[in-house]
């Protein structure tokens, strides 16, 4: 190439590369190499020469810097004509960064993952069980299921709960047992406190480093701690007594009145509900002050009109008849009663007065009869009623307390009145009453004070015809148990406690009479197990009976009536009820007993302590069946019956 030619024009390079790269500007091309000559013709020593057609190019210039960004370090560019992929990314793009900032982000990979391991596994695990590191007052349910879980509490903590509370009455200890009061772990409502499921984060974090105690739940059954409650009060209420005028030997006798205390009922019922729930080992009881109705003024009028009354017969007049109520008559049937207002006022039962009297003026023919029917033979056969004349007791009743308040003489006209039958010849006719459909029977022990009292009950229920969709109550036809109707004083279970009471014992009548209605096919509308189970009834099918609060009612249900009969000895009672036959065969199916619960022993020195065997405690179910043609018609809802063990008291004797 001529020495006046250009030097090549090279475009497009790429970025940070300098055209210093080939040579300082305007610089002369360099010219072709010429090969040496041997033996250095046209040069000195054999040594290449600057000029002449074999000298040797000139000398490279030194070796230039590259280029740099300040701050930013960036690799020599290659060859222009075989640029790389790499060396056409921008300037400000590290194509290769340092190996600790690839390893960076791995690593945080790596902690997540960890991390999320960390937490999902013992999560997996602890799912579907009771969180880890949960107590229930001292007992680990952590990492059981909650079947489990339950069953672990009622073995283990049912036991730790159950602690007595000791009551303060007046200055006087006595123990409520937890079983008393009705107390029970609510077992399903303790472990739904405690976290299960599938666990979060914090909780599989507290699972694994931390514990969670919760509470035990506890329930107390009220109305059961309401008998305790009573059972208690009927051995301290010291009732206040109110001013009467009773008579002895035939002359009046008066009791002044007198104040009295009481167990607050409802304030007992609520403050050992508290010990109990709260822990508590002790509670005090509140005794209030009852006060009697009548006043010391209103006794001495009392017993001023009773001195009256008994200060000479009665003289009865019917034209030209004549009778005369004695003055023991007259005591034997006067009472004097509260006005409400403080005062009392004379009360006089003349038809129990007449029966000694009327036939000296009525002629017996003359005398109404009410419908019955009679066994004869074992059939039933009915009674017609019919109208009658007697004297008019209500007037009668009348007359005599003006005469008892100083208004009336001593003879008394009386007059006859048409007295109607209590129950109509209609009444009972086509009521069905034709056969037996059910009866039973239970035992006890001879000549014991109950006895008099089951046997009066059975006596005052005899005969009782109970109406298509009538309703029977025990309590409403037999009324206040009272000494004045015939009963006495005999130890009843009241509340857990033994205690002695009038009428006590009549709970077995009531259990007699249930069994009869049961096998019968008749409605139960109430009936209240007895709290202890005695072997001389059937488990799961007995009643308790107290006036007015525990009532036996049943309803028949049937197109018939359904003729009541009784029967007692003194070492058994029984009852029958007469009317159409339903069902071909009524059963009762039990249940295994379950749920044992073991007695305690006390010893008790309370006054008028009854010593008691221990019996166990258990559960049974009854299922009423009804068969009809060889086949099952019905059943009723299966009955589950609950007994509390009953205490072994011994009774100890005061030195």
């Amino acid at each position: 190439m001529s020495g006046g030619s250009k030097k090549p024009r090279v475009e497009g390079l790429p970025p940070g590369v300098s055209r210093d790269i080939f040579g300082p500007p305007n610089q002369p091309e360099p010219r072709p190499a010429t090969p040496s000559v041997a033996n250095g013709s046209n040069g000195q020593n054999g040594t290449n020469g600057q000029n002449g057609s074999g000298a040797l190019p000139p000398v490279a210039p030194p070796p230039q810097p590259w280029p740099v960004n300040e701050g930013r370090w960036q690799e020599p560019p290659a060859p222009v004509f075989g640029v790389s992929a790499s060396e056409r990314l921008p300037a400000f793009i590290d194509p290769e960064p340092p190996r600790r900032r690839r390893l960076l982000p791995a690593l945080v990979l790596l902690v997540v993952i960890l991390a999320v391991l960390a937490y999902l596994v013992p999560a997996v695990l602890m799912s579907g069980s009771v969180l880890r590191g949960t107590r229930v007052a001292g007992v680990d349910i952590g990492g059981l299921t909650v079947t489990q879980a339950a069953d672990k509490l009622r073995t283990e903590l049912a036991a730790k709960m159950n602690k007595p509370v000791v009551v303060d009455i007046a200055g006087r200890k006595e123990t409520i047992q937890a079983d008393e009061a009705g107390l029970e772990l609510d077992v399903v409502s303790t472990i739904g406190q405690a976290p299960s499921g599938f666990p979060g984060p914090v909780e599989v974090w507290k699972g694994l480093t931390g514990t969670t105690e919760l509470q035990p739940k506890m329930t107390i059954d009220a109305s059961q701690l309401s008998r305790t409650v009573e059972g208690l009060a009927e051995s301290y209420d010291k009732k206040p007594r109110d001013g009467r005028v009773a008579f002895k030997n035939g002359q009046p006798v008066s009791s002044e009145p007198r104040d009295g205390v009481v167990i607050d009922r409802p304030d007992a019922v609520r403050v050992i509900t508290e010990a109990f729930l709260r822990g508590r080992d002790s509670a005090v009881l509140t005794l209030r002050p009852a006060k009697p109705n009548t006043t010391p003024t209103a006794l001495k009028q009392a017993e001023a009109a009773a001195k009256r009354a008994v200060a000479a017969p009665l003289t009865l007049k019917l034209g030209a008849k004549q009778a005369q109520l004695l003055p023991a008559v007259i005591a034997a049937n006067l009472t004097f009663v509260s006005d409400d207002d403080g005062g009392l006022v004379p009360q006089f039962n003349a038809a129990a007065a007449l029966t000694s009297v009327e036939s000296k003026l009525v002629d017996a023919a003359q005398a109404p009869q009410d419908a019955t029917y009679q066994i004869v033979n074992g059939k039933p056969v009915l009674v017609p009623a019919h109208r009658g004349r007697g004297i008019d007791a209500k007037q009668l009743a009348r007359d005599v307390a003006k005469v008892v308040s100083g208004n009336g003489a001593r003879i008394i006209p009386v007059t006859l009145s048409v007295v109607p039958p209590k129950v109509t010849t209609e009444e009972v006719t086509g009521l069905g009453i034709k056969t037996n459909i059910a009866e039973f029977t239970t035992t006890f022990d001879c000549c014991l004070p109950r006895v008099t009292n089951i046997q009066r009950m059975a006596a005052q229920v005899d005969g009782h015809l109970v109406k298509p969709g009538e309703t029977f109550s025990l309590n409403d036809v037999v009324g206040e148990r009272t000494v004045e109707g015939g009963y006495v004083q005999a130890g009843q279970i009241v509340g857990g406690r033994m205690v002695p009471i009038i009428g006590g014992g009549v709970s077995q009548f009531a259990t007699t009479m249930y069994n009869a209605a049961f096998f019968g096919g008749f409605d139960d509308v109430s009936h209240t197990p007895m709290d202890y189970h005695a072997a001389r009834y059937p488990a799961g099918r007995d009643a308790a009976l107290l006036y007015p609060d525990l009532d036996l009612k049943w309803r028949n249900d049937s197109d018939y009536g359904v003729l009541i009969k009784t029967v007692s000895t003194g070492t058994s009672v029984s009852v029958q009820l007469w009317s159409t036959k339903r069902y071909d065969k009524i059963e009762a199916v039990e249940s295994e007993k379950r749920d044992f619960t073991p007695f305690r022993r006390e010893t008790s020195s309370a006054p008028g302590c009854m010593a008691t065997v221990g019996e166990q405690g258990f559960t049974i179910d009854v299922t009423r069946v009804f068969f009809k043609d060889g086949k099952e018609v019905k059943r009723d809802k299966k009955l589950t019956t609950k007994y509390r063990p009953q205490a072994q008291t011994t009774c100890a004797t005061s030195n």
